[in-house]
This record gives structure tokens, sequence and C-alpha cells, in this order.
């Protein structure tokens, strides 16, 4: 294991650390909210080849902002590190995904009264998994994605106009000064991914029409405590928001938040429904129903943050008791799905090839590579069938009615499934 120094710079003994600041605020960070140690980059998939080589391992640790209540990891490497040329997550793989990205277009077009004179623009586009809903509707669309394999993937293969750039205010100015001025933006699971919030909050207050609207999911940092999620917190993810903390960032950046949606999405996501501050859109009640439930919750304070630190721990103890057991009764054990949040959780509890046989997903572009940190193999889906194991964890649990109604046949020889978080347990096939 080959551990970064992000700084670069030697550290002498008792020399004095500055805490790290705020993303948003510049505020220090002085209360953590998780450690889960060092690991790998959790989209870093291994060729063949570079298994054998060293990876680096960075340190995996979570702080809450006391000013601005966003919990933020320390920076580490810049984003086009992250998301490179090659990445290899495909959103189209997930039938659930795709299922949810065309309710999403089915609902925004009333709503907005989207036409061929509209324009709909989604930021980290990936490969075209939603925008191909508004298209088939004859509605002009441009995506806007920095992975070039998932953004050569939209273009040659549904079509999707796509833009390899990463999004601030200077790529949200140059668009609108081509005519693409948007009547939507859409923003799913990438406000988390971003370094630099606020330029990248800045540049949909510079992309949108005077009355146009701006949507994001992302998974509820309300919903990742109660849930254990721990495994959601990898290096890619830089931020996990409350509606208090996006709220706070959105004004800063001239956005108001109109309208929320609660989505069962990641096990529990926020939609927010954003727009000028100047807009004349109305503020819903829902809105503050959520804040309202934030501020139940505690998330105004410190305590649920630093009470989720022992959560994480108990977490893995329950998961390494069941899997130690199984182990011990000779029980073979197969890992399903090759997900980063799978990653955080196999390396942060120490799970390898002592205790999963190897991986499967049903991406052709991670088949054949191996998982970062635990080096295990990437299979198909049929080596379940081959190799016929007594059980299969699904690694992301959040897609486990999923997952378990694909491999129901599992049952024909016994087979049983491990669902780690929020914690530990056998479920049956039926």
């Amino acid at each position: 294991m080959v551990e970064a120094n992000p700084t670069g710079a030697s550290e002498e003994i008792g020399q004095l650390v500055q805490p790290p600041r705020c993303r948003h605020c510049d505020a220090p960070l002085t209360t953590q909210f998780a450690d889960l140690g060092a690991t790998p980059v959790a989209n870093d998939y291994l060729t063949p080849q570079r298994r054998y080589n060293a990876e680096p391992f960075y340190p995996l640790k979570a702080y809450v902002c006391g000013t601005c209540r966003l919990v933020q990891l320390q920076d580490f490497r810049r984003s086009d590190e992250l998301f490179r040329e090659d990445y290899a997550y495909f959103s189209s793989v997930s039938t659930s995904w795709l299922a949810h990205a065309k309710h999403y277009a089915d609902q925004m077009v009333p709503y907005l009264g989207l036409g061929p004179a509209s324009q709909v623009v989604e930021v980290a586009s990936n490969d075209g998994y939603l925008l191909q809903y508004f298209k088939e509707r004859d509605i002009p669309v441009l995506g806007i994605e920095p992975c070039r394999s998932v953004a050569d993937y939209a273009v040659e293969k549904k079509g999707i106009a796509t833009r390899i750039a990463f999004f601030g205010r200077a790529t949200a100015q140059g668009l609108a000064t081509e005519g693409f001025a948007a009547d939507l933006t859409v923003a799913n699971n990438v406000l988390a991914h971003v370094s630099d919030i606020n330029d990248f909050v800045g540049g949909f207050t510079a992309l949108l029409k005077p009355e146009g609207v701006a949507t994001f999911e992302f998974p509820h940092l309300l919903a990742l405590i109660r849930l254990n999620a721990f495994d959601t917190i990898y290096h890619e993810h830089f931020s996990y928001l409350s509606l208090l903390a996006a709220e706070r960032i959105f004004a800063t950046n001239g956005l108001r938040v109109f309208d929320v949606e609660q989505l069962s999405t990641h096990g529990g996501s926020l939609r927010l429904f954003a727009c000028r501050t100047s807009s004349a859109r109305q503020r819903t009640a829902r809105v503050d129903e959520v804040l309202d439930m934030e501020r139940a919750a505690g998330l105004d304070t410190d305590q649920p943050y630093r009470a989720f630190a022992e959560q994480v721990r108990e977490t893995k103890r329950s998961l390494l008791e069941l899997l130690i057991r199984l182990k011990r009764q000779g029980k073979s054990i197969a890992g399903y799905g090759a997900a980063a949040k799978g990653n955080t959780l196999l390396n942060y509890c120490g799970v390898g090839a002592d205790v999963l046989d190897f991986v499967v997903d049903r991406s052709p572009h991670k088949q054949g590579l191996f998982l970062p940190g635990t080096r295990l193999e990437i299979r198909a889906p049929e080596a379940i069938d081959q190799c016929r194991p007594d059980y299969v964890m699904v690694l992301p649990w959040n897609l486990q009615e999923e997952v378990t109604a694909q491999l129901a046949h599992i049952a024909e020889w016994g087979g049983r499934f491990i669902v780690p978080i929020p914690k530990a347990r056998i479920i049956e096939t039926v």
C-alpha cells in the first residue's frame, strides 16, 4: 500500500497542522463525521497488468462545517484526476435508474411546458441515459460531461450532443453566449462530486433563462446517517448534503430553492428545484417541511454528526461477524456489483479474497478488471450460475430489489443474499 501525502511536503513530529477549511464558507473544520482510514480511489479499477503494481491510498475522512453544516472530505486530488477519460461508470446499466430518468422526463415536460423551442441541459450527462427521453420528444438537449469514455458513448450510440468539459461559471457563460440558455438544467448525483461547489452552483445561475428551472438530485445526508450508509463516502464525493447546507450554498451563488421532493433513490435522496433569485416562482411548503425535519433530527447541531462515527464502526463489526461465521461454516460467497460504494465498504471493512471468491457486474466496461484495493476479479453475472455460490452479497444495497429479482433463480441451489447496509443481514430468495 502506498499512502499518498496530498500536500507533497514532509511533516515533522510535533509540527502544528492547521485544520482543513470549508469548501463553501472557508470556516475551519474541527468536527469529524467519519474516518474510514486510507483507501484507494473507489472508481480506479485495475487492469490485469496494473493489479500487480502498487496503488496509492488516500485518507478518507469527512468533517462537518460548524458554520454552514456542509459535510465534506478534505481536499486531496483534483477533479480531473478522479474523472478521467477512461471513467468506467455507465448510468444506462441500471434498469431501475433508466426508469427513474424516464419518469423524471415524463414529469418535467408538462410541468415546464417543454417543446421544440425549449432547451434542456444536463450537467454530468454520462452516457445520455436521461437526455434520450427528452430527445425522443424533439426537445433540444445538450449534455456536459467531463469523461470522454461515457461522453463518446452518448454521442455515438444515442445521438446526444455532448460537450466534454467540467462545468462552472466560465463554461456556463460560454454556453449562454452560444445560445444554449436553458429552460431546464439537470444535475443528478453530481453536486457531491465537485470540489469548487461555489463555482459549480454559480454556473447554473449563468446558464438559466430568467424563469428557467434547475433541478439537483443528491443522496440526503439525513438518510445517510439513519441508514449507516458510510459506503457512500468515497473520494469522488467531496460533499454530503442536507437541505440546510444546500439552501445556503445556493443563495450565496444566486439561486433560490423553491421546491423539494423526497426520493427513494440511493437509500433516500432529495430533488431540489431552484431558480434565479429574481425569479417569480413561489416557494412551496415542502421546502420548510424538509428543513423542519432536518432541524428536528439535530442537523443544525454537532450531536448527530459526532454519533455517526460510532455507527460506522458498529456497522463494520456486524458485517465482519456475519461473514466470518459463514466462512467458518465453509460457505462460498460472491459479490454482486462493482460500484464505488462497494469498494468503500470492502476496503474499510477489510473484506477481500479471503471472504469473497469474486465479484460480478453487468457493465461490460468493468468485466475483466479488478477492484481497487482488494484486487478482486470482476466477472460477468453468468459466473454466478457457473459457480453457484451459497451466498451473494449485494454491494449496491440501494438496488436490492432490482438485484434480488434478477438473481432470484439462485434459490434453485439454495443460494441466499447478504445485504450489508444498514446492518448486515441474510435475506431469503422468493
